[in-house]
């Protein structure tokens, strides 16, 4: 009998025993192409030699040193190499543990900043609905899913949540894809005008929405319009870069296709490529002077903080990615892989929509193609996919509550940026195949 807590109570799963390359492989040498990169994570595959490599060394030369007493060499390079690469404005990188820590660290230090500022009443927090920050307390509570919300709600400080921008579903038939993101970000300036311009410090987003919409980017011009909003009436920008930054839509950092500034950024998952558990979450000058010249020290923090070998494996990781041009190469296999997904599931009468950036795409499976009605939550589509998936050799990412938490379903892609064209034919045949498994059952 197993010891381990497992995700599922209810459910047995291979174990995993070996990776090589795109792939995983279990006890019995089954290999599963994995192109969700586990939760958009391994974004290198699974058998890099120069991440192992870096990692192995760093352990060899100092494993760890508490960030109360030292900083350490990779900490700082990792950190030097981000901010050579990051966004106007963003001068300082908090290295954590996690996406949860990261954006936990955001919510925190948006409050303090105002505190320091002297604007004591900001306190409030506006995020999008069906969108996901993470799972620590403060996290969920920014996160607008409410599946993920409902049991832990009395614990949950109190967060405004606005529109996603969620064209497919949301749109008027009338509406232009302009009109609309202009009307759906100007909801976040009336949510300031309802909660007092005076109490706000903070609009949290994901540039392009992971895990509870399925690789939905916003129309152009919304972000700018957000922007635009958030300097009008001082209030903090913070992006959740976690599953779609670090290269995943096309760019190093996701904000760039909307060329958006951000105050404070938050990425993890493919800064570390799953070698090691490391995130960052990334601040402007104007933020971090603010505490400099002030209290002197962010009240906030965690043990493993800097962790070298996390920061040396993250330094491997974002070299690789920049040395070898995967980044351009995410556009062009993310154009392939967009293609294959059209030619197999683009006339399919339940699929709705195909979406995405780069290798950051998704599939949203409806009952009604012409009307877009998604099937009852009691199919349980998303978890059939996922097994059907699964035994055909293919790792994805089925979600269900694509809509408002509770209904919809769709499947969400991150495969490796090392796939090669061929694979994008591969998950779609797969997909296609488990898709279609999964509405006969």
């Amino acid at each position: 009998m197993s010891h381990v807590f497992p995700r599922s109570c209810h459910s047995t799963i291979p174990t995993a025993v070996a990776g090589d390359g795109c792939y995983l492989i279990d006890k019995t040498g089954k290999r599963y192409f994995d192109a969700s990169g586990g939760a958009a994570v391994s974004c290198l595959g699974h058998s890099n030699t120069r991440v192992r490599e870096a990692a192995k060394a760093q352990i060899d030369t100092l494993a760890f040193a508490h960030t109360g007493f030292f900083t350490s060499e990779p900490a700082e390079a990792l950190a030097d190499l981000l901010i050579s690469k990051a966004p106007e404005g963003i001068e300082r990188v908090y290295l954590v543990s996690g996406g949860s820590e990261a954006t936990e660290a955001a919510i925190k230090l948006a409050r303090q900043y105002f505190l320091e500022i002297g604007e004591t009443e900001r306190r409030h927090l506006i995020a999008r609905r069906q969108s996901y920050h993470g799972n620590t307390l403060g996290a969920l509570a920014a996160g607008g899913n409410a599946w993920r919300r409902q049991q832990f709600a009395p614990l949950l400080i109190d967060v405004s949540h606005i529109a996603p921008c969620y064209e497919y579903a949301e749109r008027g038939e009338a509406e232009s894809l302009e009109a609309y993101g202009q009307r759906v970000a100007d909801e976040l300036e009336a949510e300031i005008l309802r909660l007092g311009p005076e109490t706000v410090m903070a609009f949290m987003a994901e540039p392009v929405v992971g895990a509870t919409l399925g690789a939905v980017p916003a129309v152009e011009g919304y972000f700018p319009r957000i922007r635009e909003i958030c300097d009008r009436y001082g209030v903090l920008l913070i992006l959740d870069e976690v599953m779609c930054g670090m290269g995943r839509t096309g760019h190093l950092f996701a904000c760039e296709h909307d060329a958006v500034r951000p105050d404070i950024l938050c990425i993890a998952k493919g800064l570390g490529a799953g070698y090691q558990p490391v995130g960052a979450m990334m601040c402007s000058a104007k933020i971090y002077d603010a505490l400099a010249t002030g209290s002197g020290f962010f009240q906030h923090g965690h043990t493993y903080l800097g962790h070298p070998v996390a920061a040396a494996t993250g330094l491997a990781v974002v070299s690789e990615i920049l040395e070898r041009e995967l980044v351009p190469q995410v556009r062009e296999r993310g154009e392939t892989l967009a293609a294959a997904l059209h030619d197999r599931l683009g006339q399919h009468p339940h699929v709705g929509d195909l979406r995405g950036r780069g290798l950051f795409r998704g599939v949203e499976i409806v009952e009604d193609r012409d009307k877009k009605t998604p099937f009852e939550p009691g199919r349980k589509l998303a978890a059939k996919i996922k097994a059907a998936a699964l035994e055909a050799g293919l790792i994805c990412y089925p979600m269900p509550g694509t809509r408002d938490g509770r209904v919809g379903d769709h499947v969400l892609l991150a495969p490796p940026f090392i796939m090669t064209p061929d694979d994008a034919g591969l998950i779609a045949d797969r997909l296609g195949g488990a898709i279609e498994t999964a509405l006969r059952a």
